[in-house]
């Protein structure tokens, strides 16, 4: 018996914008859309993410993760990505890697006047991790303050 076409029909994959980011933290994330592919392509080990950003939008808070890494393949578009080293430009078929546990907060931010997308692959135990800039954190129960106080909002993974 042969199982499904291993080639995914993005069209067939609604695009989503949701964000658990309590305000005001998710202004930034506005216009980003984002289409989940693992699971339509029956991937369990690892995520992989569709991402589109408008101008002006952000692909999140600046982050790193204790316990995933992370990889990122630049499609369309320019975009910046802002680490702890600063600020660096990103083009069609750039990439950057995030490895688990180093603590160089990180997002993509669409500086340009059209929308530029990205995928981004991630694997390994999601152990939570921080926001730089921000008094967050996120854990496997969800996001609270740095001091460990809850904040109201339910994390989107």
């Amino acid at each position: 018996m042969i199982g499904p076409m291993p080639k995914i029909d993005l069209s067939q994959i609604p695009e989503a914008n949701a964000t658990g980011y309590p305000p005001p933290f998710d202004q930034a994330v506005a216009g980003r859309w984002y289409r989940r592919l693992a699971p339509p392509g029956g991937l369990t080990e690892f995520g992989v993410s569709f991402v589109r950003l408008e101008p002006g939008a952000w692909s999140s808070q600046r982050h790193w993760h204790e316990g995933e890494d992370e990889f990122l393949v630049m499609l369309s578009g320019t975009a910046v990505l802002i680490d702890d080293d600063g600020e660096h430009h990103l083009a069609p078929g750039d990439c950057a890697a995030f490895p688990k546990g180093e603590r160089n907060g990180h997002h993509v931010v669409n500086r340009s006047d059209v929308d530029c997308t990205f995928v981004c692959m991630s694997g390994g135990m999601d152990a939570g991790g921080e926001y730089s800039d921000i008094d967050m954190r996120f854990t496997a129960r969800g996001y609270v303050h740095k001091d460990g106080r809850p904040y109201p909002t339910e994390r989107i993974k």
